[in-house]
């Protein structure tokens, strides 16, 4: 104790009391320290795996798709009192048609905060055509500079280079090997509007999706405009935003803005979004029940820690020791129950985090998919653990504070 005189003495009791029921304080700190791995590990975890999860959803699209509204026939009509009426009628075939004054519609939204990237392209459908062979298609034209910082495009080219001149063409690797096509290879593309154009092979890319490998293919925005018979036009812009999360209310706020059709990412994924916030419940239900049990268990050992220090609380009473100091000793040996089995079960978490991210692998033996250990999530856990400490101490401190000397010392 003479080791400790320079700690007030609230802390010195406290620990104290600690040291005296060393294998109650033992137990419980060891039950905290399991608790908090488990919370450290498993959101860890779960985030790491979203993170996978929406990387992977937003390699090939953009965060904001804009596109012009689509048309609506309507029809005027008179009612009774000679009022004029609007009914709308069946819709109209949706023809192919840019967006107006898109030079200034791009400038208006990349000048938003949340918006980091806007790219105009022209995206369309056509008929590859290579000898006998005919395949549809869909192509995307626009300009690299802008458009690989929301696609990585040059990430992907698995032969050749993604460069596009206003004869070239980049195709997947699935179209590529079903049409015998390599790069130097040319290929004529006829679009509806009759045009046909023959364009050169500069790259191949694997998008990671069989699907989009065998029909997409991209072309310089000049190209695209000459192909579809759009000159100097544009008929969507893909966006980046700096919160993906944010993205539906990004894409309200440029519908309001410009009166375009804005879909998000997570509206066109919305059976994927679903399971992410599912993801994100079940994490914080581990939370709550991990700290509620921790809790439970914190307050068990302190009650017990009341009924077995009743005489020895009398006395302190006795000698003057107020109400409000005895409520501050048990409160802080919760806090410190919280903390030290904070951070013994960090420890372990971490260690957990580490031999998962060694020994679990993909098939191919790669890292199934990377975690970082977050110093933000080590903080909260920190101050969540020894909260719960603090509030799982009150009610045995209310008791503690509350024993009128008397009673406890004869008892």
């Amino acid at each position: 104790m003479m080791q400790l005189t320079w700690l007030p003495f609230e802390w010195i009791v406290a620990l104290r009391f600690l040291k005296e029921g060393k294998i109650q304080s033992a137990f419980i700190v060891v039950g905290i320290s399991i608790g908090v791995a488990v919370i450290v590990f498993m959101s860890a975890l779960l985030t790491g795996m979203q993170a996978n999860f929406v990387n992977r959803v937003l390699t090939g699209q953009a965060h904001i798709q804009m596109l012009a509204p689509k048309e609506v026939a309507r029809t005027l009509r008179k009612n009774e009192a000679n009022e004029t009426e609007i009914a709308i009628v069946q819709t109209p075939l949706q023809r192919f048609k840019g967006i107006d004054q898109w030079q200034n519609v791009a400038s208006q939204v990349a000048k938003m905060a949340q918006v980091k990237v806007v790219s105009p392209a022209i995206s369309g459908a056509a008929l590859l055509i290579r000898g006998d062979t005919t395949r549809s298609v869909s192509v995307t034209g626009m300009i690299p500079d802008l458009y690989f910082q929301i696609i990585s495009l040059p990430e992907k080219i698995v032969r050749g280079q993604a460069i596009l001149a206003s004869d070239s063409i980049l195709i997947g690797t699935e179209l590529a090997s079903d049409l015998g096509l390599s790069v130097g290879d040319k290929l004529r593309l006829s679009t509806g509007n009759g045009s046909v154009n023959t364009l050169k092979i500069t790259g191949i890319f694997d998008l990671g999706n069989k699907g989009a490998n065998s029909r997409s293919t991209f072309v310089a925005l000049r190209t695209a405009q000459s192909m579809m018979g759009l000159i100097g036009g544009a008929s969507v812009f893909d966006v980046t935003v700096h919160d993906v999360y944010a993205a539906e209310n990004i894409a309200r706020q440029i519908q309001s803005l410009t009166g375009l059709q804005a879909d998000s990412w997570i509206k066109t994924n919305e059976q994927f979004f679903t399971a992410v916030r599912a993801q994100t419940t079940a994490n914080t239900a581990i939370r709550f029940f991990v700290a509620l049990s921790v809790g439970f268990g914190i307050a068990s050992v302190l009650v017990v820690s009341v009924v077995q220090r009743s005489r020895e609380i009398g006395i302190l009473r006795a000698m003057g020791i107020t109400r409000g100091q005895i409520l501050r000793i048990f409160l802080l040996q919760g806090g410190l129950l919280g903390l030290g089995g904070a951070l013994m079960g960090s420890g372990i978490g971490g260690a957990a985090l580490y031999l998962w991210q060694r020994f679990e692998r993909n098939a191919d033996g790669s890292v199934m998919f990377f975690l970082v250990f977050d110093m933000h999530l080590l903080v909260q856990t920190l101050v969540l653990a020894t909260l719960t400490g603090l509030i799982s101490a009150f009610a045995p401190a209310m008791r503690a504070a509350r024993l009128d000397p008397v009673v406890a010392i004869r008892g």
